[in-house]
Formats: structure tokens, C-alpha cells, sequence
């Protein structure tokens, strides 16, 4: 791996359960690009699809269908939560994971390895054994942490709260090997918010409405449709921005029906950042991403679903902070969103404290350890990374 002319490659283990895995990898390796130009290459391995066996190796399709029935999730994931219980889990499949683990490592040779899911961390280091690269986790639950996300030897796990920071801690790791970075998204999430009105002539938004922008994910999950249409026949004078993310049914079904206040009505789109900037509220299912997004933005936050078990946990951090209301029935948002555009002042005090946890620079800061251990230093040359994804 170390001939003169060698750039050093980082490897990311990651898996589509969840958007939020994939998505962290990606913020990471684009932060990398930006703070070291042409210096490495990067390499993303979905572990579950291409080297776990079966079922695991299905874990990725099946998982959209395991978080619809919720309570189950949620039961499977305290049930399976805690130090010796993790230990447990590793050590009884260790000899169904020890080759393909192994199989994997010699297959994507590194020189540094970054986790962005909790599964591969016991079963990497300990295929890796002692004569291994430098291996760093990054935690992509904001504080429901599970404890697989925690081996001790791993050289350092960045963690996006404080909360989860404090779990890690209860599951004894090694506090000088824990750092409170945030969570990492894409670049075009933390830039500076612009001129709102600005955004809105560019987007067709009204500009004398509050704008509410109402988000279900990636798969648009969630009771979005009941949501937005409670809202608009609140009363309440605003514009709706509705993401439906891929589900084509429910797009097709608000397309379909007659709107009291301007709605627009989108799919899969590339333009949440502006969305997020030009919106006042956001209306939104409790993931991660989203709430680190809209943060950034300074976006007042209104969670009416989550996913139980890693989610739960983000429902506190939101209303612990002061940057939004849990309000899982329709009725609920109505009452928050009434609230905030009845009084201005209150409104006024969740951006201001979104503005003060948000934490922009994360993704960047990971990628300036992984650099520094590298032994790489900063250039002005323009991004050229060589990326490759195996998926």
C-alpha cells in the first residue's frame, strides 16, 4: 500500500439501513475533497449487501419494511441494547461474520478506515486484528446510541451531541477518545442562509406568507398527506412546501386535490438546502440528517414522527435545546404552528437557538483529523478525489 507515489486511501463501511449512513460517508469524503485536494482516494463498501450472508445480507431492502411495524423495532432495539448484550450479539456471530469480514478487508485494503454504522465496528477490528490501519467511528444517531456504535478500540469515535457523547461514557469508553463534532452533511447545507426572499422569487414561493416546509424523508414515510392537510384547513394564513420524497403515490394524491393556501407539491429533489433556507418552519420526521440540515439553516423544528428505538432520543434533543416541539398528531402541529405564527417572539427565540447548537463546520472537522493522520497537508489545488462506491 506504501510505494512513493502512493495516496493514502480511506475506506468507509456503511449500509442503506437508514439514509443516514450513506449520507454521512458521502458529507465526509465531499469535506475530504474540499480540505485535501488530489491528496487520496476514497472508497465507500456497503458491508451488509455485498459481504454479509444471507438474510443480513438483505438487511438494506428489508429494513423500509422492519420500521413499518414500530413497536417491534423499537422492543428489538432496547432488547438488544447494553454492554454485555452487544457482547453477546458479537460473540455469537462472530463465526458466521469471521470470514466474510475478513473477505472484506483483504478485498478493500486501506490505509485509514472510517465506520458510519454500528454493526461493522466489533466485527471489523476484530477481523482486522492488532496489525490494522487507523480505524475511526462516526456515530450517525444523534443520542439514542446504540452500544455496538462503542468499541474501545477503536482510535476515535466522533459523536454528533453531548447526550450521545455522555452514553458512550456509560458504556466506558475511553473519554479522551470521544470527540463532540456534530453530525456531517453535505457542504450545501452549511453555508451561510442568504437573502430568504431572494430564494423565494428564484423557488415561485410567495414572499408575504410564512412557509411551511413539511418533509417524510427519502421515502416520504410518515403521515405527511394527513399532516399538510390539517394544516391547511387550520386556518392559519401560510404556504405549504411539501416533500414527498420518492413515494410517487402520495405526490400524486396531493397533486390531485384542491389546496386552500398555495401548496407545492415536489418528489425527489435536490433543492432541499433552499427549501430549507427560505422556509420558517419545518414540519418533519424525526431523522438525524434532517434535523442536523435544518439546524444549520436555523429552522425552527416540528418532529410529528420517528422511528422508535435510535429516534427516540432526538425528540429530547430537540425540545431539550429549545429548537422545536415533538407533536405527533396532526392536531398538534396545528397548535405549534399556530403558536409560532401568533407570536413571532417565541419563534424568533427557537432560530436564535438553532443558530447556537448548530455545528456547520462537522463534516470538515472530521475530514482535518482523518487528513492529519494521514500525514497530509492542506492544498489550494482544486478538488479532484478519486471516489469509488461499492454498492
Amino acid at each position: 500500500m506504501n510505494g512513493n507515489h502512493h495516496k493514502p486511501h480511506i475506506v468507509f463501511y456503511f449500509s442503506d439501513t437508514g439514509g443516514g449512513h450513506r449520507s454521512a460517508a458521502e458529507a465526509i469524503i465531499e469535506a475530504l475533497e474540499l480540505e485535501f485536494p488530489n491528496a487520496l482516494t476514497t472508497e465507500m463498501v456497503d458491508f451488509f449487501k455485498d459481504y454479509a450472508p444471507p438474510p443480513f445480507s438483505k438487511m438494506p431492502d428489508l429494513y423500509p419494511e422492519l420500521v413499518k411495524a414500530p413497536r417491534l423495532w423499537g422492543a428489538s432495539f432496547y432488547a438488544t441494547n447494553g454492554r454485555a448484550r452487544a457482547r453477546v450479539i458479537t460473540t455469537s456471530l462472530w463465526p458466521v461474520a469471521r470470514i466474510p469480514a475478513r473477505r472484506l478487508i483483504r478485498e478493500h485494503p486501506a490505509d485509514l478506515i472510517v465506520t458510519v454504522h454500528p454493526i461493522a465496528n466489533t466485527f471489523a477490528l476484530k477481523a482486522l486484528g492488532p496489525n490494522r490501519p487507523p480505524f475511526y467511528t462516526v456515530v450517525t444517531d444523534m443520542v439514542t446510541t446504540h452500544a455496538l456504535w462503542f468499541d474501545t478500540r477503536s482510535d476515535r469515535i466522533f459523536v454528533p451531541t453531548e447526550m450521545a457523547r455522555e452514553r458512550a461514557l456509560a458504556y466506558h469508553m475511553p473519554a479522551e477518545k470521544l470527540e463532540v463534532v456534530g453530525l456531517p452533511v453535505a457542504d450545501r447545507y452549511c453555508t451561510p442562509a442568504g437573502d430568504k426572499n431572494l430564494i423565494r422569487k428564484k423557488l415561485g414561493w410567495p414572499l408575504d406568507k410564512p412557509i411551511v416546509l413539511m418533509v417524510g424523508g427519502g421515502e416520504g414515510m410518515g403521515p405527511l398527506g394527513k399532516t399538510a392537510r390539517a394544516i391547511d384547513e387550520s386556518g392559519l394564513d401560510l404556504g405549504l412546501a411539501i416533500v414527498c420524497g420518492r413515494n410517487q403515490k402520495l405526490k400524486a394524491n396531493l397533486e390531485s386535490q384542491k389546496w386552500d393556501n398555495p401548496a407545492f407539491i415536489y418528489g425527489f429533489t435536490r433543492d432541499m438546502p433552499d427549501f430549507m433556507r427560505a422556509a420558517d418552519v419545518i414540519v418533519t420526521k424525526a431523522g438525524p440528517g434532517t434535523i442536523a440540515e435544518a439546524l444549520n439553516a436555523n429552522l425552527p423544528i416540528i418532529l410529528y414522527s420517528k422511528v422508535p428505538g435510535q429516534e427516540d432520543g432526538n425528540v429530547t434533543f430537540v425540545e431539550s435545546e429549545g429548537v422545536g416541539v415533538w407533536a405527533p398528531k396532526p392536531q398538534l402541529v396545528v397548535r405549534a404552528l399556530t403558536r409560532w405564527m401568533s407570536r413571532p417572539h417565541e419563534r424568533e427565540k427557537v432560530v436564535q437557538n438553532a443558530r447556537r447548537i448548530a455545528r456547520p463546520d462537522s463534516a470538515r472537522r472530521i475530514a482535518r483529523v482523518l487528513g492529519e493522520r494521514l500525514g497530509l497537508a492542506k492544498s489550494q489545488e482544486p478538488p479532484e478525489v478519486e471516489t469509488t462506491l461499492t454498492a
